[in-house]
């Protein structure tokens, strides 16, 4: 498959920059193509220009300033996100891509009557994000609800993509972590992956 790796977070010797390259690795070991987009190192721009939010509800949206990761969402037929969860929401720039890069005539249609949207990343078929939280697991899931994964799932993929399979990962209390348990999250990953593209 047609692999996107999308990665958030701006220091190159963190968690995540290094799960980040196992599974850049993991997948080209598989025989995928895989592209990696680090949006820090990158230097992405998180916010949205008056002249992208102006085009939102026009005849064409003006993706110039993001031709490059808007070809390289287009052409995914998998897509694997990793980034930190801050503040039960995505980092800024992980934010930011999904602001300017999935937006109208790219990921979706606006309805002519501004109902529900029409999907349009047809061709992206496998989504996984891998995320790493300071809190512990309850105060994700029983307290706050998993606001990461509702607005992943339900918000973007439900209405930009048909039939996305999607997963999830998340490691808590990331800020003191034995190396077991790094081990043991690192396996889960390459569990997630040695099945694609078939389950």
């Amino acid at each position: 498959m047609n692999c996107l790796v999308v990665t958030a977070h701006p220091l190159p010797e963190s968690l995540c920059l290094t799960l980040t390259q196992q599974v850049v690795d993991q997948l080209k070991t598989a025989g995928h193509t895989v592209v990696l987009e680090d949006l820090c190192a990158d230097n992405f721009d998180p916010c949205l220009s008056p002249a992208e939010r102006a085009s939102y509800y026009s005849s064409a949206y003006d993706a110039a300033q993001v031709i490059g990761p808007v070809e390289r969402l287009l052409a995914a037929e998998a897509l694997v996100l990793l980034f930190p969860t801050w503040w039960f929401g995505f980092p800024a720039v992980m934010k930011g891509w999904f602001d300017r890069v999935w937006a109208p005539g790219i990921a979706y249609d606006h309805a002519h009557d501004f109902g529900p949207i029409k999907p349009r990343l047809k061709n992206l078929k496998r989504v996984l994000v891998v995320t790493t939280l300071g809190a512990p697991w309850w105060v994700d899931r029983l307290i706050m609800r998993q606001p990461v994964k509702k607005v992943v799932k339900t918000a973007l993929l439900s209405t930009c993509t048909l039939g996305c399979k999607f997963e999830m990962l998340s490691l808590y209390k990331a800020e003191n972590l034995p190396p077991e348990r790094v081990d043991r999250f690192t396996e889960r990953i390459y569990k997630r992956l040695e099945r694609w593209p078939y389950n």
